[in-house]
């Protein structure tokens, strides 16, 4: 029996292309960024960006918030910053009759994509007034339960932990985030391209979608058809980075202390559907799930000492595993 979507392929396929294209009006480079990131807005995710400062990680941001009609909230987070700065608080209102009463102000987080700005400059108890809203899409003030627009996003910067006051996120708010995405450096042609652009007035870009084509957007991916085993590839591809389970490749055994979580799998599955819709395809590949490997993972995979002593990132861990998992049999 043929599924009824509520947004065709190809217009799915035209819409995403037209958020690149506006994005990219303002954005030079950061191609394979720029996807990831509507791969997972589409996907209903959240996106952690790390890179040095200075790399257009918030600018990205703020662009992609620019092309969406929602509405768009900002947090700078600095180390003095207050849960009650992101949620909000109950403040005390004096009425017209002249009693008092106990009122919500909604904080920043009450947004359909919020920003949150070098996230990992904040401490650790700031950090986890985030996770209920990524989580649940609610925010829990005095015993009373509000609810976050839909859709919500959050779509967070982090510096390097090797840079000055930073601290590094809870392992349980890392796995809140569909995927972690490195924005590098420019290649030569490319800062020639960001120079001459900052030296004009801003580019303006257009909205292109709004909230319920992102919710139908995302609600056409999950139907996408998925073999079983293409499922069974992406289950291997995470059960192959726990050290404890049996036949796992070495540098498993070698670098990592802890394995993805089932959120690991859940995000290689989701991003590979997303990226068969992007292709043109209403099926899902091997390479859709290879695609999305990196970015569904590098987050969830927690090193040694071994790894951090010689210098070896999670993505070098995952090829190497990627490269041992075959894509049939176990």
């Amino acid at each position: 029996m043929a599924v009824e979507l509520s947004i065709s392929p190809a217009e799915f396929r035209s819409t995403a292309e037209q958020l690149e294209q506006q994005i990219e009006r303002v954005i030079v480079g950061q191609r394979a960024v720029v996807t990831d990131v509507l791969t997972a807005i589409i996907a209903g995710g959240h996106v952690l960006l790390e890179g040095v400062p200075g790399l257009g990680k918030t600018r990205l941001v703020q662009t992609v918030a620019r092309t969406l009609d929602l509405s768009f909230g900002r947090i700078q987070f600095t180390p003095d910053l207050m849960p009650a700065d992101i949620t909000g608080t109950n403040i005390l209102q004096e009425t017209e009759e002249g009693r008092r009463t106990f009122a919500f102000q909604r904080g920043p987080v009450f947004a359909n994509i919020l920003l949150a700005d070098e996230i990992n400059r904040a401490t650790p108890k700031t950090q986890a007034a985030l996770l209920e809203a990524m989580q649940e899409q609610t925010v829990t003030i005095a015993n009373e339960n509000h609810r976050l627009p839909e859709p919500f996003f959050v779509l967070a910067t982090q510096n390097p932990l090797e840079m000055e006051g930073t601290y590094p996120l809870p392992e349980a708010q890392l796995d809140r985030f569909l995927f972690k995405l490195i924005v590098g450096y420019p290649s030569a042609e490319e800062l020639h391209e960001i120079v001459g652009r900052t030296m004009q007035a801003d580019t303006p870009v257009e909205k292109v979608a709004d909230g319920a084509t992102i919710l139908r957007m995302g609600g056409v991916a999950r139907q996408v058809p998925i073999a079983n085993s293409v499922v069974d590839y992406a289950v291997r591809l995470v059960m192959a980075t726990h050290p404890e389970h049996e036949h796992v490749p070495d540098a498993t055994r070698k670098y990592i202390r802890y394995g993805a979580s089932p959120r690991g799998a859940q995000a290689l599955v989701l991003g590979g559907k997303v990226r068969a819709l992007l292709a043109g395809r209403m099926n899902v590949s091997y390479e859709d799930i290879q695609g999305v490997l990196h970015p569904a993972l590098r987050h969830r995979v927690i090193l040694n000492f071994d790894a951090e002593a010689s210098g070896i990132a999670s993505d070098a861990v995952l090829d190497a595993i990627a490269s041992q998992v075959p894509t049939t049999g176990f």
